[in-house]
């Protein structure tokens, strides 16, 4: 009886269910069916649909002459594609219609000619098309032109790991007289690490020997030496662009045309080869080389022989006794520019002082850096400017590190500052340029002058300060070299310890006297321009410090005086840890000059200082005692000199005593203060007061002990003794002076 009821069919309810069902499944397989039915009407009416679809099922040996239906396919789709491009699909077809020679290679270049994408490349049409020039039928002329076609839409190209996958394919191309150029092209766009072999090296060296130092090949074996330098030994040139030329001429027109008509960015190498010919060396992909690569060991090796057995991958050291131990028995890495990671690496690279690892290391950050930082565009840097950051920073600490520069940062210096802007990592760019070894003075001017020169009066003050201090280290690492490297027995000094070019004596000298009168210049209108900043006045106040010891403190035989425009600013500033420090530097010159002329008559080997020299010493000095200590300023035969009556005309009581000690107005709080210690509860403070006898005394010991020591020196070495504690009367009689260096 169930079973009846079963097959009878279903309840009332469940049967509405089911016509419910039944209704909308045919509604919307009506409703799918619609849909197909229009879209093949649309199709239909569409004729580049059908002119695609007639090239993507011609049979191979169609003739081509007498074919009015493929004339009118292709001009339709031409009109398609120079008008709006084509689509991904439609670049698939044409392309392997064009390369399967289905209808002879006569239609070929006007097919390629004609694949203006409007998106994207698909990837897989572009390996099937790569596999087709192994087929001999299509002339050399097609292949280039498809080789050409590739490299202008490289990167609309959806994806690059298949064509990484052929790459050998690629690569047997090469010798390929005609296909060369443009094949080695295409494989420096494709190459990465993991691909470069010694076969493929081998190859291009040989090809290299048959055909010369092509340009192409060169710049494909400087991307082999970057990524496994251990595999090239050829000597490459830096070269300041890719010397690869453009080859989109056939179809640029047309890709901007379909940009500006569609309103989208096409390849940014199209957009920037159309620009202007002056930006065509931008590159159409960063290789990451401000990336520090990993220590690792030496891949793609020989087989190892006895000798390799006992080599110790660098890797492999985890501590100083360990690099110690296998000190003569260290293997180097893939790639040297993981030695700026490592710090057991570089204290090998100090100790060892390897000339190969070094020349391989200059090599590959003398790459990375004009790549990256020097040719990589306009913006190229800013765009990426922590990742500059970072290996500015670890650069500058590996120098450091050593104590000394990298040939190929100093190289990289030269060219940069002649197109800096002062402010693109400044601190990271003036540090660099402190750990510049000696110039000889005949090209510091070009060199480092010129440019610096341009960026010091155009930039602000804290620029000028920056710049400053920059030289200042700098000319401290070479007087260190100097007095580290200086040899005994002969004038000659090295450069630095990892080379072996030499420079005299006199010649260093030379370049020293260069940097210190530049200084001076910049320093004079500098002082001039900005109001005499004391920021900056400090800075330039370091430099002479250190300057005044050069003799006594670095064994140099060289003394050079400051320039007025850095003198007077520093003796009439406002601040009195300026003055206070000029006075130290004036009495550091004298011990050196009294030291240098002590020398000059006891030995025969004393170098011989100017009579210049000792004028301006005795003139600064004579000058600053009337000034500060006998109160004669704007007196006759004291240098700075001005009109009586422009003199009465300021309104300046007792005007020659505006710059003593007590009116001076860097020491006039400290006059006051003395003032209102000294004489408690007077109202009245006259400071001329404390010029008397007793008062100058304590007043000097109060001075004192305030920590400006270098104007005690400078008191105690050129002010008599028993002269110093002032005169009857006012005090204020002529306080002598010591006596003046002998000229």
């Amino acid at each position: 009886m169930a079973a009846q009821l079963n097959l009878s069919g279903p309840p009332n309810s469940d049967l509405s269910s089911l016509t419910d069902q039944s209704v909308s499944s045919r509604t919307s397989n009506r409703s799918l069916r619609v849909a197909e039915k229009e879209r093949r009407k649309n199709e239909a009416e569409d004729p580049s649909v059908l002119a695609l679809k007639y090239f993507s099922d011609v049979e191979a040996g169609t003739p081509v002459i007498g074919n009015d239906d493929v004339e009118r396919n292709l001009v339709l789709v031409e009109k398609v594609a120079y008008r709006n491009g084509l689509s991904p699909e439609a670049i698939s077809i044409m392309l392997e219609f064009a390369m399967s020679l289905r209808m002879g290679h006569s239609l070929c270049p006007r097919v390629l000619k004609c694949l203006i994408p409007v998106t994207v490349v698909p990837q897989e049409a572009v390996v099937r098309a790569v596999a087709w020039l192994g087929v001999d039928k299509i002339p050399v002329s097609t292949q280039v032109l498809f080789i050409k076609w590739v490299l202008t839409v490289f990167d609309m190209i959806d994806a690059k790991d298949q064509l990484r996958a052929i790459y050998g394919f690629i690569f047997s191309f090469v010798s390929e007289e005609n296909l060369c150029p443009f094949i080695c092209h295409l494989l420096y766009l494709l190459t990465t690490k993991q691909i470069v072999r010694v076969f493929r090296v081998r190859k291009l060296l040989e090809l290299q020997s048959k055909l010369g130092r092509q340009p192409f090949l060169l710049n494909l074996l400087s991307l082999y030496k970057v990524f496994c330098p251990e595999l090239v030994t050829l000597s490459i040139p830096s070269r300041s662009k890719s010397v690869f030329k453009n080859h989109n001429m056939p179809w640029k027109s047309a890709l901007i045309a379909v940009q500006k008509r569609n309103g989208s960015q096409v390849a940014s190498s199209i957009s920037l080869a159309s620009a202007s010919k002056d930006r065509t060396n931008r590159r159409k992909r960063k290789h990451h080389h401000l990336e520090l690569p990993v220590l690792s060991s030496v891949v793609n090796k020989e087989p190892q022989t006895e000798t390799s057995r006992r080599l110790v991958p660098l890797v492999q050291i985890q501590s100083v006794a360990e690099l110690l131990e296998n000190m003569d028995h260290i293997e180097l890495p893939a790639q040297m520019g993981s030695l700026l990671g490592s710090s057991l690496a570089l204290q090998y690279l100090d100790c060892v002082q390897d000339e190969s690892a070094l020349l391989r290391l200059n090599f590959w950050l003398g790459y990375a850096l004009h790549e990256e930082l020097l040719f990589c565009g306009d913006g190229g840097a800013s765009q990426n400017s922590e990742e500059s950051l970072q290996f500015l920073d670890k650069l500058l600490s590996t120098q450091h590190f050593l104590q000394e520069g990298f040939s190929s940062s100093e190289a990289f210096l030269y060219k940069f500052l002649n197109v800096w802007d002062g402010s693109l990592l400044r601190p990271q760019i003036l540090g660099l340029l402190s750990n510049i070894p000696v110039v000889p003075s005949s090209q510091i001017g070009r060199l480092l002058f010129e440019p610096l020169m341009q960026l010091f009066f155009t930039s602000s003050v804290f620029f000028k300060c920056g710049l400053i201090e920059c030289l200042n280290n700098m000319l401290l690492k070479w007087l260190t070299w100097h007095s580290v490297y200086a040899l005994e027995d002969d004038l000659d000094i090295s450069l630095n310890s990892h080379t072996s070019i030499n420079m005299t004596l006199s010649g260093f000298k030379d370049s020293v006297m260069e940097l210190v009168d530049f200084v001076g210049r910049l320093a004079s209108i500098g002082l001039q321009l900005e109001g005499c900043h004391c920021l900056l006045l400090s800075c330039i106040l370091d430099f002479y410090t250190m300057v005044c010891d050069m003799f006594l403190k670095y064994g140099l035989p060289l003394v050079v005086m400051p320039p007025s425009g850095v003198f007077y600013p520093a003796l009439f500033a406002t601040d009195p840890v300026s003055v206070d420090r000029l006075a130290f530097i004036m009495y550091r010159y004298k011990v050196n000059l009294t030291s240098a002329k002590s020398q000059e008559k006891l030995t025969e080997q004393a170098f011989h200082i100017s009579r210049q020299t000792f004028r301006e010493f005795n003139y600064y000095t004579v000058y600053m005692v009337n000034c500060l200590w006998n109160s004669k300023m704007f007196q006759p035969g004291t240098g700075v000199q001005l009109g009586e009556e422009l003199l009465l005309k300021s309104n300046v009581p007792q005007y020659w005593t505006s710059f003593d000690l007590v009116h001076h107005p860097a020491f006039m709080s400290y006059a006051v203060d003395f003032h209102q210690k000294c004489w408690i509860g007077k109202k009245d403070i006259d400071l001329d007061s404390i010029k008397h006898q007793k008062p100058w005394s304590w007043y000097l010991q109060y001075l004192f002990s305030q920590g400006y020591d270098g104007l005690k020196l400078f008191v105690q070495s050129n002010i008599k003794a028993g002269q110093g504690d002032g005169q009857q009367g006012d005090g204020q009689g002529d306080r002598q002076q010591g006596d003046s260096l002998p000229t």
